[in-house]
């Protein structure tokens, strides 16, 4: 997210000095801070993989179970869904996603995880909450309480859910096949949010429209006939294929597209061979793409397949030995921000937190809470926005040049953790009782 370019340096500071507007709303918040803070913590501390979320589950749903809440645990494989019906009026779901990361923590925090396990690659490692779904939680957990307590403020169903495995992108389709929007009530709004590692803590960003990339993960074996490296002409060699490959994909972003429509196709793997005078049988690539429009999306991965084809044979690689190119499905669809919801909400987020909401630029990373407004795009609105997480000194060096700040999934990724929860909790909160007006 290109923070710098909205605030700009020393301004940004100067904004985060501005107060926002008190209330009682806000002292509330205050003085549950300890409290969620000890519960950051202890959740930073634990973390589990994705779809291992089971005693981060437990432990929040009895949260939520001791609000009020109705909660049902175990919907697409760990999730939960806490539901609290007040009345009439529509229907709101807010999103906190539980899952950490396959990284080795070195942020040398006291409440730094010290936990392990094996994800799907089968090989044992450190977990780290180092996207700060640990923030999310505890806001989601702190909104919880807040419009519990405030039951004689609004009206309607509020539908809170804990997803799993956010980081594989399968967690809210899991919950949607096993009934997301079925089995409980459907939400008419959904609102989540997301902590930025590039922007100052407290500062709210958002996107009106795209917000965030499609994510496909392409794999791409190249059969070749190997040989002796000396006799290169009894062969047909798989990586120089593979290397005409890759040089052909940048031009299906530099030549195919319109210059003005993003997207992104990087190789991040490339593997072939063994011994220096082996030519292998095959080479593979891993690819990722991203773009916003599903024109565009399907572009690519046609264009994909066709340079892949077209190279091999260019190589005199016969029909029945071509590459085979594999898309991994699921996908994560592009993050959809619906424009006049997205407006609406923050025009009064705008006022409640002066000087501190700005629109942001869209970015290419993926989320797959998107799925819940491509589930029904007919009814469904949809937000997520951004809560900066750079401590204020941080954000001062780094913007003389002196620091360079880690990024989400860094395993130095430390956000400012009571200014991240706080601020999100009064955001969602507030948010919510705009939407659910007192009938």
């Amino acid at each position: 997210m290109r923070i710098t370019a909205i605030l700009g340096g020393a301004s940004a500071l100067a904004l985060m000095a501005v107060p926002a507007q008190a209330d009682e709303l806000r002292d509330a918040v205050a003085a549950d801070m300890p409290g969620l803070v000890a519960l950051y913590q202890d959740l930073h501390a634990n973390p589990e993989l994705s779809f291992q979320e089971v005693e981060t589950a437990k432990k929040l749903a009895a949260r939520a179970r001791a609000l009020g809440f109705e909660v049902t645990e175990g919907v697409g494989k760990t999730g939960v869904v806490a539901v609290m019906t007040n009345g009439k009026g529509p229907t709101v779901m807010l999103r906190a996603d539980m899952d950490g990361l396959p990284v080795i923590e070195q942020t040398g925090l006291p409440y730094a995880s010290k936990r392990t396990g094996v994800p799907a690659s089968g090989i044992e490692t450190g977990i780290m909450h180092a996207c700060g779904h640990d923030t999310h939680m505890a806001a989601w957990i702190g909104t919880a309480q807040l419009l519990a307590e405030r039951k004689d403020q609004w009206s309607g169903t509020l539908v809170m859910i804990l997803q799993p495995a956010e980081e594989i992108g399968e967690g809210a389709k899991a919950m949607l096949d096993d009934g997301l929007y079925t089995r409980f009530p459907k939400p008419d709004y959904v609102l989540a949010f997301h902590d930025a590692a590039q922007a100052p803590a407290g500062f709210i960003g958002y996107s009106k429209g795209f917000a965030l990339a499609n994510v496909d993960s392409v794999d791409v074996i190249v059969p070749g006939v190997g040989g002796h490296g000396a006799y290169p002409h009894t062969t047909k060699d798989p990586i120089v294929i593979a290397a005409s490959i890759v040089g052909r994909l940048q031009t299906l972003v530099s030549r195919e597209l319109d210059p003005q429509e993003p997207a992104v196709v990087t190789v991040g793997s490339f593997q072939a061979g063994s011994k220096h005078n082996i030519i292998p049988d095959e080479a593979r690539l891993q690819i990722t793409v991203r773009s916003y429009a599903d024109e565009t999306r399907a572009h690519l991965l046609d264009g994909i397949a066709r340079i892949a084809k077209g190279e091999a044979l260019a190589a005199g690689m016969p029909e029945d030995k071509l590459p085979k190119v594999t898309v991994s499905d699921p996908y994560t669809p592009a993050t959809y921000n619906t424009p006049e919801f997205t407006e609406t909400v923050m025009t009064g987020l705008k006022q409640r937190f002066d000087g501190r909401v700005f629109e942001t630029p869209s970015v290419m990373g993926g989320e797959d809470f998107s799925q819940f407004y491509r589930a029904d795009p007919e009814t469904v609105e949809s937000l997520i926005f951004w809560v900066g997480g750079v401590r204020q000194s941080e954000w001062e060096k780094a913007q003389a040049g002196e620091i360079d700040l880690p990024s989400l999934h860094s395993p130095f990724w430390a956000p400012d953790a009571p200014v991240v929860i706080a601020t999100a909790t009064e955001a969602l909160t507030a948010a919510t009782l705009d939407l659910m007006p007192k009938r």
